[in-house]
């Protein structure tokens, strides 16, 4: 095993935090990481490293996940069953399956991330989640080093949830994810946020899988910064949901209050809204700040570290509080 020492882990967060592993080691194969857990309980899991901030150098050994390959487990007519390694880049999952001409996840497009870490937090954008496509997930239990299968219930999915946050968290590795895609009669989900709009601009009134991913990539870029330019997470705040009678009340105060219902007991009001209207959108404070674009999204200018940003974080949440009364929950895995 090479484990290096005194690793700066600045390139394996988007957030472009400068702090340390203790001790570091990249693993290609299922085999060479049951080799590890074997020797190592005390351990910290690293793969695309999009949905953390860390705040503090690692003592543990940090295990960078890099296994990567994607298979066709099986296939008919109207849909395909493939398998993804956990260190795959999403996004370029995303686009070799359009290349294929499988559909489901195009409005999933430049989510950042590998695919081990898809059904940890259900990730989902534009009307859908990653759990309408997922027939399996496999991991490692790290007590007994053997392999584990999860049936799409088994992962208990909810908004930006699942067992591998809860019940087991820290038990077990992803090492792939299984999906299940169509092939060639597709159903398309353009009615969420902006892609009708987006589709209309380019005169595309039949659109196909590729269309779709475009014009989504299209939203993002114009909304969402580069974490290759400018340190970020992508949303840092889960879009919290109120009871009915609360919104009714904030509804009179602000009558253009976008919301989503979910039941009549229940609305989905958007974070960046409220953010925005609490007047942290565009602000800076140092090097972390909120930005300009998408309220949504906490960045890191250069040279920030993960306590200040997790400060804003904690700023943000008390001012929405006193303002609307509602909690914000954060989404980022913050690492304290």
């Amino acid at each position: 095993m090479n484990i290096q020492e005194n690793i700066s882990l600045k390139e394996y967060n988007t957030f472009g935090i400068e702090v340390y592993a203790k001790r570091f080691i990249s693993v290609g194969s299922v085999y060479e990481l049951q080799q590890i857990v074997a020797k190592e309980k005390d351990i910290f899991l690293l793969s695309g490293g999009s949905n953390m901030l860390l705040t503090k150098d690692i003592e543990k050994l940090v295990i960078h996940l890099n296994i990567e390959g994607i298979s066709i487990d099986r296939e008919n007519e109207d849909t395909v069953h493939v398998t993804v390694n956990a260190g795959e880049n999403w996004h370029d999952f995303v686009l070799w399956s359009i290349s294929q001409n499988y559909g489901g996840i195009e409005n999933l497009s430049l989510i950042p991330g590998n695919v081990g870490t898809c059904p940890i937090q259900n990730i989902g954008a534009y009307g859908v989640e990653v759990k309408d496509v997922i027939s399996q997930v496999t991991a490692l239990e790290i007590e007994t080093g053997k392999l584990v299968q999860f049936s799409n219930s088994d992962c208990e999915f909810g908004y930006r949830n699942s067992i591998f946050k809860n019940q087991v968290k820290g038990k077990y590795i992803i090492t792939s994810v299984s999906f299940m895609l169509t092939k060639g009669k597709h159903n398309l989900n353009t009615s969420y946020g902006a892609i009708e709009k987006e589709l209309q601009e380019r005169n595309i009134t039949n659109p196909t899988i590729k269309d779709v991913s475009n014009a989504v990539i299209a939203i993002r870029q114009s909304k969402l910064p580069d974490p290759k330019e400018i340190g970020n997470s992508g949303s840092f705040f889960k879009n919290p949901v109120i009871p009915a009678t609360l919104f009714d009340e904030l509804r009179k105060e602000y009558p253009t209050i976008p919301n989503y219902p979910i039941s009549e007991e229940e609305i989905k009001v958007p974070a960046g809204w409220l953010i925005e209207q609490a007047g942290f959108k565009g602000k800076r404070f140092g090097d972390a700040g909120v930005h300009e674009k998408q309220a949504l999204v906490l960045v890191n200018y250069k040279n920030a570290t993960g306590k200040e940003i997790y400060k804003l974080a904690q700023k943000i949440q008390h001012t929405i509080k006193d303002k609307f009364h509602i909690d914000l929950e954060i989404e980022v895995n913050i690492i304290v």
